[in-house]
């Protein structure tokens, strides 16, 4: 089988739910990933929203999560989760925002990817951004997944 992600809370290419976005809630879905490579030592998680008006909006990042991890729980993207090393993301924020379109913009398609890495620490500074980590991310990448939803302003 390949390396692939899904989400209890919405299926690939279908909408996010209202309660994962920053007019709802803006709590992280929950995560799962299965059938990682070889030699994962451990994983980055992005999200990005390539429809953005200015170009590709980055909502979310965390890196370092342990090799042996095949899930995040729902909420895993607040800020108080410090177990996980977040990224800052292109709000200014190092913790999970949500969809949040400029209105009247149409349906935005949301990539939670997930990389797996031959690395037990991805070294990066502290309040790294999204870009960074995933720039970090690349010479260790063994293999990645994404799954996209998407969501409507």
């Amino acid at each position: 089988m390949a390396f692939s992600v899904s989400s209890p809370a919405f299926g690939n290419g279908e909408p996010i739910p209202k309660r994962h976005s920053r007019a709802g809630g803006n709590v992280s879905p929950a995560l799962e990933w299965r059938d990682a490579p070889p030699g994962t030592k451990s994983f980055v998680l992005i999200v990005e929203d390539p429809d953005a008006p200015r170009g590709t909006f980055r909502h979310w990042a965390i890196f370092n999560i342990p090799g042996a991890t095949t899930e995040l729980a729902e909420g895993a993207g607040s800020a108080s989760t410090e177990s996980l090393k977040h990224g800052v993301n292109d709000f200014g924020n190092a913790q999970y925002d949500g969809p949040q379109p400029p209105p009247g913009h149409g349906t935005h398609h949301y990539h939670f990817r997930v990389g797996a890495l031959d690395v037990v620490t991805l070294n990066v500074p502290r309040q790294a951004s999204t870009v960074q980590i995933w720039e970090a991310a690349q010479p260790h990448l063994i293999a990645d997944a994404q799954i996209v939803g998407t969501f409507t302003g």
